[in-house]
């Protein structure tokens, strides 16, 4: 099969929409298949020394004005199919839902092929902490309508979780466009690329200034407002000031940063709560195994990556209770769903209290994490590209794709 993948993040951005992208064409080509990227051309320093790849298609682009690092592309239609036809493509998938999706549609259009999305992003928790400093006066209403024609001319979706369909399937957004859920997944493989010592971890602990009695609480992605961290670092400064042996790991970078080092700062505690900066993805699984208790408190997330690399690093995740962990952390088994913020404190507190409970709940987490395998992720959405091309131009439906899809098991 020739698939195109259309997004407006990818390398050498950093982000869970890249690692998506990067793993579905690996293992859409691991299966024998042929697939092309179309994305937006790099601003990273550096990045025009790369060596072009052929099956890549780079357009004009410009910052977002959303996220860090996030560009928005601009393509040019006729490039866009010449490309495509090129490269025979026979069905079209966009991550994305801006102009490159616009683009993914017209070519579809115009070449008679399927054009499907996976929807990542729940812009109705996300916009509000961007547009210019004016989304909080923006009203929901308008970005339902907004989000509503982006995605309205799709002829089916992948949906991340239930979370994400419940949304879709909603009257005021898209609920006659068929769907059906494939979860992320994690590449093993190259997740844990670099296998993680004792001795590895017992350096990096020390290096960070973590002592071996300390109980580290750890959190990996961006460092910006719609992934409360303001909201999860007041709950850390009260824990903290329960328990001086527990520590706090934040792991990435973001703009919400500099005024979380300040405050730490402020509140000299900056032997306790450690930012780390930037982290290249092939060297998470290190800094994942120096904690032993992941947190996180966004209520952002479509199907968070960073709880299934944390699930696959043995550690216990506390959450805040979301549709989006539905499938992934279970009440007392190897996590918690907090209702509050202020009851993420007493689940916090009593697995830093019993170092048993976190090792039992570690391997839980584990061993639920190969339920998020990149070779069924793959097989399913080939299992999905299948069912679409079998009924375009004609409808397909919910559970034409559902029972593809379920035919894949672990």
């Amino acid at each position: 099969m020739n698939i195109a993948l259309f997004t407006d993040s990818y390398y050498p951005t950093k982000s869970g929409i890249v690692t998506v992208v990067v793993q579905l064409r690996k293992i859409l080509t691991e299966l024998g298949h042929h697939v092309v990227i179309v994305t937006v051309a790099s601003h990273e320093k550096g990045a025009e020394e790369e060596k072009p790849d052929p099956n890549i298609l780079r357009v004009y682009s410009i910052p977002a004005p959303f996220g860090d690092n996030q560009y928005m592309g601009f393509p040019h239609k006729k490039q866009v199919v010449s490309f495509l036809k090129e490269h025979n493509i026979q069905i079209i998938h966009s991550h994305t839902e801006f102009y490159i999706a616009h683009a993914a549609k017209q070519a579809g259009k115009i070449l008679h092929i399927p054009v499907i999305a996976t929807t990542h992003t729940m812009w109705e928790d996300f916009y509000k902490y961007y547009l210019f400093n004016i989304g909080r006066l923006v009203p929901v209403s308008v970005i339902r309508k907004l989000v509503h024609r982006l995605y309205k001319k799709f002829y089916a979706f992948i949906n991340v979780s239930d979370k994400a369909r419940s949304y879709f399937k909603e009257p005021f957004m898209l609920p006659n466009i068929p769907s059906t859920v494939i979860p992320n997944a994690v590449d093993t493989e190259a997740f844990l690329s670099h296998p993680v010592t004792d001795e590895a971890r017992l350096a990096l602990r020390k290096q960070l200034g973590i002592k071996k009695d300390d109980v580290v609480l750890v959190f990996v992605g961006r460092i910006v407002e719609e992934k409360r961290v303001e909201e999860l670092f007041d709950i850390v400064v009260r824990i903290i000031k329960q328990r001086p042996n527990v520590k706090m790991l934040f792991v990435g970078s973001g703009g919400a940063s500099f005024d979380l080092e300040k405050a730490t700062s402020k509140l000299k505690l900056r032997k306790q709560i450690i930012f780390t900066g930037f982290i290249d993805w092939q060297d998470l699984s290190l800094y994942y195994s120096a904690g032993d208790i992941f947190v996180t408190t966004s209520l952002s997330e479509m199907h968070s990556m960073t709880a299934l690399e944390a699930m696959l690093s043995h550690l216990p995740v506390i959450c805040r209770k979301d549709e989006s962990f539905s499938d992934t952390v279970f009440q007392g088994k190897n996590g918690y769903l907090a209702d509050t913020d202020e009851e993420m404190d007493a689940y916090i507190l009593r697995l830093v209290d019993d170092e048993s409970l976190r090792k039992q709940f570690g391997e839980e987490s584990y061993a639920l994490s190969k339920n998020f395998s990149i070779r069924t992720h793959g097989l399913r959405t080939l299992a999905f590209y299948k069912e679409v091309l079998a009924h375009y131009p004609k409808a397909v439906t919910d559970a034409d794709l559902q029972a593809a899809v379920a035919v894949i098991q672990e």
